[in-house]
């Protein structure tokens, strides 16, 4: 099942998470609402209770990854209560190669919330970014709190994890809906009794602070950074919280943070079904095509078809987990992303209405970084904590779900029903929402770059478009074409702009498109 909104960045390669974030507060003043009395206001003096954290000298040690260094960063548990006690964050850097000027350091993460920004950098960024932007700047990564190596949020062994991801998520009767919402309790529960120490502590507004922590660590007075899908989210909180501090920042496959999670998600599920027909576009003109060969209105059908099918009766797969409906509908998601995912999709979707499921279950396997042993890693966990603690729940429970499906279903016909549902998780999380949603305007900030797709899945353009606007400073780069972020996809046009505004600190004018 998914776990309300996710998303995908840009390093496929990786299975990188970026899931989806949730707003923050409400207001003008929403930042100053969120702030606790050891936060450093902009400009300010670091308060006398963080001043050890500020002043932490870094050990960097031998990764055991060519080319990297590791490091361990300490912040605190809760910003307002920092006497209370630390936590450990994973960092790691890959050191700028030359020749140029040494830039500093430039700051990435892939999304989720839940994706490793550890494992990012060491698989991608500091080996696949541009050479010119890796001979300037040191690149450098921190996991945030709660995911991966950062004091991870667990929830669910991996023998649940498998029962909660086929649980049926477009109930048909009051027994399927109690066994959904008894599906999302349990995994609530998980997390409350394996997390119950960080699960309050993993907001989006903390991790941002936990990145001012790191930037003047590194001896940065300002912050250079690269963030991908959720990754935007956290790159306007910290221009929001410390617009003074901004240096080049790339917010690329854009959030709104002023939209609801009730919005969010059903604008999200529209991206999905724009997704859905570029690739059927492209499928229907094949002779192999699963979904057939008529019009792209006829393949959502087929598809539709084939999710109810597989709903009454899911096929085998090899191993002891059959492909019902939420696997399949995961599946098909996760090829959603990336254009040149679209072959291994069409295979896996012939193989399945043939009676063979096991090429969808490895996308959907994928999705949720689930390992060949049954082990799981925390992206699930750690995108449900900041989720639910980001924002208010889209609902008060089923009644309210019943209300929203017409709309998701005309959002996505094909997706609408599945999606809807899923966005009932953060009704029963153990921990309050500190978050509201709220327009970012960051005044005072250097120029940051916000980059949209136009057909991308999970961060639909207008998202990007409308973080533009509200950024006192933003510039709307766009790429009109598929997939899911656009920084190194293949466009040379939105690569050679980034890579000038980071290497000359010149934003494009704003409005620039690219394909």
């Amino acid at each position: 099942m998914d776990s309300r909104r996710l998303l995908r960045t840009s390093a496929t390669a990786l299975a990188a998470a970026g899931l989806i974030l949730s707003g923050c507060s409400g207001g003008s003043d929403a930042a100053a609402s969120r702030s606790t009395s050891a936060a450093a206001p902009p400009g300010s003096a670091t308060p006398d209770a963080l001043k050890k954290h500020y002043a932490q000298k870094l050990k960097w040690r031998d990764c055991g990854v060519a080319g990297f260094q590791c490091a361990t960063l300490r912040v605190p548990l809760d910003y307002a209560k920092p006497e209370a006690g630390d936590i450990d964050l994973a960092v790691s850097r890959a050191r700028a190669t030359g020749p140029g000027k040494r830039l500093g350091s430039l700051l990435v993460n892939p999304g989720g919330p839940g994706g490793s920004a550890v494992g990012y950098l060491q698989g991608y960024a500091g080996i696949g970014y541009p050479a010119p932007v890796r001979a300037r700047y040191d690149m450098v990564a921190v996991d945030p709190r709660g995911v991966a190596r950062s004091e991870p949020v667990e929830c669910l062994t991996g023998p649940r994890m498998d029962a909660y991801t086929q649980t049926d998520q477009t109930p048909d009767d009051a027994a399927e809906v109690t066994a959904l919402t008894t599906a999302f309790k349990e995994f609530a529960a998980g997390c409350e009794q394996k997390s119950g120490k960080i699960l309050p502590h993993v907001s989006t507004v903390e991790t941002a602070r936990d990145m001012d922590v790191l930037r003047a660590v590194l001896g940065d007075a300002k912050l250079s950074y690269v963030g991908a899908s959720y990754g935007t989210f956290l790159g306007a909180t910290y221009a929001e919280l410390f617009p003074a501090r901004v240096g080049r920042l790339v917010l690329d496959g854009a959030m709104d943070p002023s939209l609801p999670s009730l919005d969010l998600n059903r604008d999200q599920t529209a991206g999905f079904e724009t997704a859905f027909r570029a690739f059927a576009a492209d499928c229907v003109k094949k002779k192999d095509c699963p979904l057939g060969t008529g019009s792209v209105d006829a393949a959502g059908e087929a598809l539709k078809k084939f999710f109810r099918d597989v709903d009454a009766k899911p096929v085998p797969t090899g191993e002891d987990r059959a492909l019902g409906e939420s696997l399949a509908t995961t599946g098909v998601i996760a090829a959603m992303y990336d254009e040149g995912a679209w072959p291994q999709l069409r295979e896996a979707l012939t193989r399945a209405i043939g009676g063979e499921g096991s090429g969808l279950l490895a996308l959907a396997d994928g999705y949720y970084e689930r390992e060949a042993d049954g082990t799981y890693a925390n992206l699930m966990f750690a995108n449900a904590a900041v989720n639910c603690l980001d924002q208010p729940p889209s609902y008060t429970g089923p009644a309210d779900v019943d209300k929203a499906v017409a709309s998701f279903e005309k959002a996505s016909p094909v997706f609408g029903k599945a999606l809807a549902w899923s966005a009932l998780n953060c009704t029963y999380w153990p921990t309050p929402a500190t978050g509201r949603p709220h327009r970012i305007t960051a005044e005072g900030a250097a120029p940051i770059l916000v980059v949209g797709t136009t057909r991308d899945p999970a961060t639909p353009y207008r998202w990007a478009r409308s973080l533009s606007d509200q950024l006192s400073s933003g510039t709307l780069l766009t790429y009109e074409g598929d997939g899911h972020t656009a920084y190194g996809r293949g466009s040379d046009c939105i690569d050679s702009a980034i890579n000038a505004y980071l290497l000359e600190g010149t934003p494009p004018t704003d409005g620039k498109r690219c394909s």
